[in-house]
């Protein structure tokens, strides 16, 4: 779930990724120097739509899936250059939908090297 959802918030549609959240969708994104937290689909909605547009992609380098619990970790480009890391964990419903999901994005640290 976790790649479609991401494939979903790098797109020109990133509202498209409200399809892969319940309604009672929970969620923790840990920003340099904020974080943003929601207890519903709406909620997440107005993240989305506050969001600055720009050329960005999350580039996934690890991925694992233990029953309905995934993890991501990766870097983010925007307009082709790295300006940080990602690890991300969702708890998915019986529906493949997000439930949970808590993110931490950093420009400071990276877990693995980035790829040139």
């Amino acid at each position: 779930v976790l790649r479609e959802y991401m494939a979903c918030m790098d797109s020109q549609d990133p509202d498209k990724a409200l399809e892969y959240v319940e309604p009672d969708f929970r969620f923790l994104i840990a920003l340099p120097g904020r974080e943003v937290t929601g207890r519903s689909r709406e909620d997440f909605a107005r993240y989305i739509a506050g969001r600055n547009a720009v050329d960005r992609v999350h580039h996934i380098l690890r991925s694992a899936v233990d029953e309905n619990f995934e993890t991501v970790y990766g870097v983010v480009t925007e307009s082709g250059e790295p300006v940080g890391a990602f690890h991300s964990a969702a708890v998915v419903s019986p529906a493949g939908k997000m439930a949970r999901y808590q993110a931490f994005f950093t420009t400071s640290f990276e877990l693995l090297d980035w790829p040139a």
